[in-house]
This record gives C-alpha cells, structure tokens and sequence, in this order.
C-alpha cells in the first residue's frame, strides 16, 4: 500500500499567523496520519492561572479546617470543590437543554 502524499508546511511570519493557518488547514494533507504513535506525556501538568479571591474569614477557617481533616492543602481542596460544582452545573444545563 502507498504512503499518501503530503504537502510541505508552510513558513510563518509569527505564531498568530501559523494558528490562523492550522484552524482552517486539513491536517490530514500536511501529516501521514496512518504513520502517527499514540504518545504519552506523564508528567504534564495542566497550566494554572493564579488569582485573587476576597472571602470570608470564617469560610475560610471552614475550608481549612476541613482540607486539615482530609489531610490536603486547602487550596487544592477548593480547586476540588470548584471543579465539582462546575462539573454539576454544566450537568444541570445539559439536562434542562435536553428537556
């Protein structure tokens, strides 16, 4: 069986120039996908932004009281709680959506 051919990549003046090109571009003509290996990167960590949160002092004496008992930093048991309610709210719009 034949290697399908593939076109050259283009140079790029800049970044913002080489994303415009791939959001319109079918890859499947620059790249032999049928040569592609599934790879793994084990110890990528997402990338986070940090921010400044006002709260309350009592919640937050809460929070930690709380991460102390589950034995986590407190930080990271909010990240926890945050990322589960978000999770159940896009839950709940899909649900009413779909109704």
């Amino acid at each position: 069986m034949s290697r399908p051919k593939v076109k050259p990549i283009p140079e790029f003046a800049s970044e913002a120039e080489e994303q415009e090109f791939w959001a319109t571009a079918d890859t499947t003509e620059y790249f032999d996908w049928s040569q592609a290996r599934r790879v793994v990167f084990p110890k990528l960590r997402p990338t986070t932004t940090p921010i400044s949160m006002r709260l309350p002092e009592t919640l937050l004496t809460e929070l930690k009281r709380l991460a102390n008992e589950q034995d986590v930093p407190y930080q990271s048991l909010m990240k926890i709680y945050l990322a589960e309610r978000v999770a159940l709210e896009r839950r709940r719009r899909t649900s009413k959506a779909k109704a």
